[in-house]
């Protein structure tokens, strides 16, 4: 249907309104394309407290392919929405113009599909940076909920670890649990670096309150020209820990 409804438009537009593109047009796009490649392939790294070097661009994968019920969502029933392109394709879309750092996460219900784009991309997986992200459900579950959730992530990627593995959200009286099964599961080899997300400096606080022995990595907060949270940014810069930002 698709194609009729296309070849209908066509059938209705003037042929004045088809004009030839210029050779040197279309050179200088692809020089741009090549160009953008190039720069998000060497693109500016940050240097974690072991000096692993962090993407400073990445390509987030929320709402791609797939919208999943909104967190802050009134209705517990909300069904999730699916959208027309899947994840694998836009993903795939992403590695090839250059995208090497994938921001992944179990909420974001696509993980599955992002491993296909990674499988078919033929990227190295010594060149990719993958992050990933436990949710509140899960963690509320408690350890072992978490290491099963940790497998299945793997298992959609297609790898045998990820660079970063990150708390969600801070669940009241359940993240630090969390989180120190994440150390466990970092001593066995499946994550590199551990993390938090949403956190407010009360909550990392929390953490060494109550005995972690590894450091946060990376707190990914929302950070924006409308929302910038000058205390917070100083505070973790001081401790160490990157802040990644989101919109």
């Amino acid at each position: 249907m698709r194609l009729v409804a296309l070849t209908s438009l066509l059938a209705t537009i003037p042929a004045r309104a088809f004009r030839p593109v210029p050779i040197k047009t279309l050179q200088r796009n692809m020089s741009l394309q090549s160009t953008a490649k190039e720069a998000l392939l060497s693109c500016p790294t940050i240097p974690l407290y072991d000096n692993t070097l962090h993407p400073v661009i990445g390509f987030g994968t929320y709402k791609v392919g797939f919208i999943p019920a909104s967190a802050s969502s009134t209705s517990a029933s909300s069904e999730p929405t699916t959208v027309e392109r899947t994840a694998e394709e836009c993903v795939s879309d992403a590695l090839s113009v250059g995208y090497r750092f994938l921001e992944c996460a179990e909420f974001y219900g696509n993980e599955s599909e992002v491993g296909k784009a990674i499988k078919s991309s033929g990227v190295p997986r010594e060149e990719l940076f993958i992050c990933s992200k436990v949710w509140t459900t899960t963690i509320e579950k408690g350890p072992e909920a978490i290491r099963a959730q940790l497998e299945k992530t793997l298992s959609d990627l297609g790898t045998d670890y990820v660079d970063l593995y990150l708390i969600h959200w801070p669940v009241p009286g359940k993240h630090v649990e969390a989180y120190k099964t994440l150390e466990i599961l970092q001593e066995e080899g499946k994550i590199k670096h551990i993390g938090v997300s949403n956190y407010a400096v009360e909550d990392y606080q929390e953490l060494f309150a109550e005995g972690i022995k590894v450091k946060p990595a990376v707190n990914q907060i929302e950070i924006n020209p409308f929302l910038y949270r000058k205390n917070t940014i100083e505070f973790f810069k001081k401790e160490g820990v990157v802040l990644q930002s989101y919109r």
